[in-house]
């Protein structure tokens, strides 16, 4: 089944950018139905309709400004944040009252999204910076500031850096989860490969060794080579490095990436799978198979994927357990879960051996079995009595949607 790659974009910050756009343009229309409510205060109504027509205008204009960080450049924050002081400073020329009472200024409380934008484009300092601004001119403003002006002045300044620090650690966090994502792929992937590899090419270059061994002369120089080539790519599959991060430029745009694996064919393309038919094969003289009297459907993928399993652990049988070793593979289908059982009658594992066979690059159990299985959000369980053989249960949960008849018993 064909497979591409998607990218999924995730980010905390964008919805903050969203909130913004928002507050401006319902801030805008606060200002101006303010005004209007209040023009008969105005001793010069031509100059709070004019800067309110135009910041209304602004609003409008710049609204694909506030849209991310990206697009919130340094320029259009020092020309907002102008239009925001100039609205606090020409309140006096359209109200002669406005230094007596503690009354609005003219944007009002759309300053505070001027504030806000720098605190979302360049975190606690910026705010602080923009908020001082906007505090000197609101006290430059009133004349003779009150009580009620300070707290105003200090309740946006104190705002905004939280802001503008809550954001910072926003940033950080994503950062690190990008990270981890990258590291979680990188590793899926590398044991993919390390899997086909083992149930490939390491098989041949392992049996190659053997039998150039056995069969002397220049074979046995062919089966050397095929051992030190196979060392080489264990080592090469047990230590493989994990790729450069991105993370840097997907930050900058405020986001964190995630690349996903999805299905390029369309759904229903692959049918479900009989899993008696993939391991069916297996039998022979030395290998006895017991499955269920009515077909063990699962999705094709995780049936392949099962048997590859079962196919490993049967070449460990081989390879360790000796060509005169029997196996029986057992298949049971559950209402929730399909179980495969792999014994053989082998001299066991001895204890201590599957963590040396892990540090010397052999991942025949860790990667094409566990790994397997873990993939495919199952369980691996093997159970070795030295002396009496070896024993690997492998354990495939049912997805929810899909309907069961009544399992048929083992035979």
């Amino acid at each position: 089944m064909a497979r591409r790659e998607r990218v999924v974009r995730m980010s905390v910050e964008l919805p903050l950018w969203r909130a913004l756009t928002g507050y401006r343009v319902g801030t805008a229309v606060y200002a101006v139905l303010l005004a209007a409510f209040a023009r008969e205060k105005f001793e010069r109504p031509w100059v709070a309709a004019a800067y309110l027509g135009f910041l209304v205008v602004w609003t409008l204009a710049t609204l694909p400004k506030v849209r991310s960080a990206a697009a919130c450049t340094k320029r259009f924050l020092g020309a907002d944040l102008v239009v925001a002081l100039a609205g606090i400073l020409v309140t006096p020329l359209a109200d002669l009252d406005s230094q007596t009472f503690d009354g609005p200024t003219l944007p009002s409380i759309w300053t505070a999204g001027s504030v806000l934008a720098f605190a979302l484009k360049g975190g606690w300092r910026w705010a602080a910076f923009a908020s001082t601004f906007v505090a000197v001119a609101n006290i430059i403003q009133r004349g003779d500031p009150s009580r009620d002006t300070f707290h105003n002045v200090l309740l946006v300044w104190v705002a905004s850096i939280a802001i503008g620090y809550v954001v910072e650690v926003a940033r950080a966090s994503e950062r690190t989860l990008a990270r981890a994502l990258e590291i979680e792929a990188a590793t899926r992937e590398r044991e993919r490969l390390a899997r086909d590899i083992h149930d490939s090419v390491l098989q041949v270059l392992a049996m190659v060794q053997r039998r150039g061994t056995a069969i002397g002369g220049e074979a046995a120089e062919l089966g050397r080579l095929a051992g030190e080539q196979e060392v080489a790519l264990r080592t090469l599959v047990s230590s493989g490095l994990t790729p450069p991060t991105r993370v840097s430029e997907n930050a900058a745009e405020g986001a964190v990436v995630r690349t996903v694996e999805v299905d390029d064919d369309p759904p229903g393309e692959e049918a479900d799978r009989d899993l008696r038919a993939l391991l069916a094969p297996h039998a022979g003289s030395r290998t006895s198979f017991a499955e269920p009297g009515a077909p063990v459907l699962l999705p094709a993928a995780q049936a392949r994927e099962l048997a590859a399993a079962v196919s490993a652990a049967l070449d460990n049988v081989r390879v360790h357990a000796g060509p005169d070793a029997r196996a029986w593979i057992l298949v049971e289908d559950e209402p929730d879960e399909v179980i495969v059982t792999v014994r053989d009658d082998g001299p066991g594992i001895p204890e201590g051996r599957l963590a040396q066979a892990e540090g010397e690059g052999r991942l025949g159990v860790a990667l094409s079995i566990r790994g397997r299985l873990r993939d495919l959000g199952g369980t691996a369980e093997l159970i070795s009595v030295p002396g009496q053989g070896c024993e690997v249960e492998l354990k495939v949960p049912r997805a929810p949607r899909v309907s069961r008849g009544k399992a048929g018993s083992a035979r």
